[in-house]
């Protein structure tokens, strides 16, 4: 992570006098990034960070803070990875582009995939390669290229793919496709630094096992079609094809226009983003309103997408805007999910972050302070957990 040096004034040199456990405390309410800017100030914070026992109880904390990423760019130009956390209210710069220099070239393109606790993945444009980056570490890694060879950017969908990070060095790679028409899980591990495959199953008796949705599950969308999908269902069994179709008649209550909704996909969740367009006479161009947001998952037997919620209208319209372009991602975990919505109208970028609960059918949102988006291009987006010292 970038990290700029503080300079020590007369605030930080009394904040040193204090006593260790009370800068401890103190220090546990700030983010990982903050915290680690801290360790910069002097040799005494930076021995009462060291300690053991705080590192566990601020390993402990951050595991459970949720990250929303964005990778924004110009054209052929340095690229900057910036990450906000429900723990603070700031956006932080995060330190890739020093890490990448080894093993890329000047001008070379690169995306950001996804992202696990303190792996990040890109994936080059021009060379088809994946690199996976380790912000703690400071490792890079070039993995190498899939049973399916060399693969561009657009090949890689956000809904097909999951980053797995067992808290250290190592990591497992996860993307579903269609080899010949069938659905096939491939799965890279950094710890053997190689792949493996397995075509995926369509039998009705795992479907039963895939709807009790346990916690190891994981749900890759193959493919995503307005009336139906082929997701792959993995977990602790053989990897099982589901094909949950939508009729679209409940939620808002109308099928609608294919223009007017959005369809986001992850985690064994379906997002609809419901618009409508509005004519702006001052600039004589169709735009769109945000007039909705539905959660969707799949149903006990895998086999229809199943209306779960929508954002009530209280929320609606204070995240309402006009937009011109808008993509989404979504993520589960713990009960939780977590959703961003990216607009763009008129070369200005709105982020917005919703969450909801399942067991308590509750919406929030948290709103984000501006991340200096206008005039650059969007290269990724990812929500992430388990950002740690180690």
């Amino acid at each position: 992570m970038e990290i700029n040096r503080p300079n020590l004034t007369t605030d930080a040199i009394g904040f040193c006098l204090l006593p260790s456990e009370l800068i401890q405390n103190i220090l546990l309410y700030l983010a990982l990034p903050e915290i680690m800017a801290m360790k910069l100030v002097n040799k005494s914070i930076a021995y009462v960070i060291s300690d053991q026992n705080f590192l566990r109880e601020c390993n402990l904390r951050s595991k459970s803070a949720t990250w929303l990423f964005v990778y924004k760019k110009r054209w052929l130009r340095d690229a900057v990875l910036q990450g906000f956390s429900d723990q603070s209210t700031r956006w932080f710069k995060i330190a890739v582009a020093d890490l990448l220099k080894p093993v890329i070239s000047p001008g070379e393109d690169f995306y950001f995939l996804t992202a696990c606790g303190n792996i990040f993945l890109f994936v080059c444009h021009t060379r088809r390669e994946v690199i996976a980056v380790n912000l703690v570490s400071k490792t890079v890694k070039i993995i190498p290229a899939s049973p399916l060879g060399a693969r561009g950017t657009s090949s890689w969908r956000r809904s097909g793919m999951r980053l797995l990070s067992s808290g250290s060095d190592h990591f497992r790679f996860l993307f579903a496709e269609l080899v010949e028409h069938r659905p096939v899980l491939f799965e890279y591990s950094s710890e053997t630094d190689t792949w493996k495959s397995v075509e995926a199953t369509e039998t009705v008796e795992n479907l039963t096992h895939v709807g009790r949705r346990e916690v190891d599950d994981i749900f890759l969308n193959v493919r995503n079609g307005p009336h139906e999908s082929v997701v792959i269902a993995a977990g602790s069994q053989s990897p099982v094809i589901l094909r949950p179709r939508f009729d679209g008649v409940v939620g808002m209550g109308s099928r609608g226009s294919a223009t007017d909704r959005m369809h986001v996909y992850g985690d064994g969740y379906m997002m609809i983003v419901r618009s409508k367009g509005v004519d702006l006479e001052k600039i004589r161009a169709r735009v769109r309103m945000l007039g909705g947001v539905e959660i969707w998952g799949l149903s006990p037997n895998g086999r229809q997408w199943e209306y779960k919620s929508r954002v009530p209208s209280d929320i609606i319209t204070q995240i309402n805007k006009p937009y011109g372009v808008m993509m989404g991602c979504l993520k589960k975990a713990e009960g939780l999910i977590k959703i961003a919505l990216v607009s763009n109208y008129e070369c200005s970028w709105e982020i917005i972050w919703l969450s909801y609960d399942i067991g308590r059918d509750n919406w929030s949102w948290l709103p984000l302070p501006d991340c200096k988006m206008k005039g650059l291009n969007m290269a990724g987006i990812a929500f992430s957990r388990g950002l740690t010292f180690s």
